[in-house]
């Protein structure tokens, strides 16, 4: 009776592993399948949107050996009789290294277009497309132009034209003019001619200067005596001390 009963719990876990493998790789095959129609999606069935100059544009993906290839080809109205603008652009990148474009490539191209469409130009966008599904992931991983038909050129902030300098030429010394005066010559001493009658004239001579006045020694020697007398003599013998004094002085 055991024998049976473990021989019948072994058939029940083989057919419960059984089912579960199944189940597993149904939803492995499911999911593979979604992935293949989402790939199918991205290189058969292309992108369209229109940009902010109303091109009509679309965006084609295909495959480049280990890289995957974008090209965006636009179309601008036409205007009367003369034919809209066309241009077209490639990038070329290794998204599938972004494991989030493996489970949705199409959204990836998607976030792309989302900015291609903010642009008069579609081609004349950023070199380096970054969707934030990848954002952080290297430059290999992102889609980077390749090239452009025609071709296009980031224009370049102008810069102020600065005109030459000039050389400063210093201005010419103007002459300085005075008035014109008339040049006069110093009169030259002519001879008095003689006057007839008169004998040559003689110069006149100088006068003579006044001698200055000196005093007499005399009278220093009186004035001398007299004050000698005053400091040694009284006042009644003072003229006789005077005489005494400018005699022996004398």
């Amino acid at each position: 009776m055991r024998a049976r009963m473990r021989v019948a719990l072994l058939f029940l876990a083989a057919a419960v592993w059984v089912a579960s493998a199944q189940t597993n790789n149904s939803s492995n095959q499911q999911q593979q399948q979604q992935q293949q129609q989402q790939q199918r999606s991205v290189w058969d069935e292309p992108i369209r949107f229109t940009s902010k100059s109303k091109d009509t544009c679309t965006m084609v993906v295909s495959g480049a050996g280990d890289y995957t290839r974008l090209r965006v080809s636009c179309k601008g109205p036409s205007q009367g009789q003369t034919p809209g603008r066309s241009y077209y652009c490639d990038f070329q990148g290794k998204p599938n290294l972004c494991r989030a474009y493996n489970l949705n490539p199409r959204h990836f191209f998607t976030q792309m277009m989302w900015d291609m469409r903010k642009l008069s130009h579609a081609c004349q966008g950023p070199k380096i497309y970054r969707p934030a599904m990848c954002k952080k992931y290297p430059e290999e991983a992102q889609m980077t132009f390749l090239a452009s038909w025609p071709k296009t050129t980031t224009p370049k902030p102008s810069k102020p034209v600065q005109e030459p300098r000039k050389p400063v030429v210093p201005a010419p010394n103007k002459p300085v003019t005075t008035p014109n005066k008339p040049v006069t010559t110093p009169n030259k001493p002519q001879p008095a001619k003689p006057q007839p009658g008169k004998g040559p004239s003689q110069p006149k001579k100088a006068a003579p200067k006044p001698g200055k006045t000196t005093t007499r020694p005399t009278e220093q020697t009186d004035a001398k005596s007299s004050r000698i007398a005053n400091e040694y003599c009284w006042k009644s013998f003072h003229g006789v001390c005077t005489y005494f004094i400018s005699w022996f002085q004398n």
